[in-house]
């Protein structure tokens, strides 16, 4: 498939684009996030948040990219996120992301999982990638089964979404590159 989205670092100079994204996006997201105050919305506010995804970033505990298409460079289109790292022998993540709604359903965000589940695996070096789905966003669970992760159960009541305390499925990608010839009988 060819590439159609550029993925960028947070960066603190994003700040009025991420402000931008949200503002266009409010409705759209509300049902798939937490309740947001109304100074979430502003550049002053994301602002605040890109310094401490830099600062993640600098400490390993946490990669987020800014989606944008190459023929508008300027505009967040989507957020993707490698989130809550730790390391030692457990060397997960947590997978996070959100896609502009007007450009569902044309496989940006199919194509940014595929990227930043290569950055995890092949440059961060993680080993499990985790990502919860509350049920009812088909759209989501497929973009995940597209690269490749799996259920591994349902998490009763996980994330306060709207208020409310939501179900999610448990999906997982596992870097069975890093496995040594003793644990073949792990692969999928």
């Amino acid at each position: 498939m060819e590439q159609q989205i550029t993925l960028r670092p947070a960066q603190v100079e994003l700040a009025e684009e991420a402000a931008e994204y949200y503002r266009r996006n409010r409705l759209f997201l509300a049902p798939f996030e937490p309740p947001r105050p109304e100074e979430f919305f502003t550049p002053e506010h994301q602002r605040t948040i890109l310094e401490q995804e830099v600062r993640a970033w600098e400490a390993k505990t946490g990669y987020r990219f800014y989606l944008s298409l190459p023929e508008e460079p300027e505009r967040i289109i989507g957020i993707i996120g490698l989130n809550n790292i730790v390391w030692g022998a457990f060397r997960s993540a947590f997978l996070g992301y959100k896609l502009d709604g007007a450009c569902q359903g044309r496989g940006y965000m199919t194509q940014a999982v595929d990227q930043v589940t290569r950055f995890a695996f092949q440059e961060a070096g993680l080993h499990r990638i985790e990502a919860n789905v509350m049920p009812r966003n088909k759209a989501s669970l497929r973009v995940l089964e597209k690269n490749g992760y799996q259920a591994e159960g349902l998490a009763r009541h996980y994330l306060n979404i709207g208020g409310v305390w939501e179900d999610h499925i448990h999906m997982v990608k596992l870097n069975y590159a890093m496995h040594g010839p003793g644990d073949t009988a792990l692969l999928p």
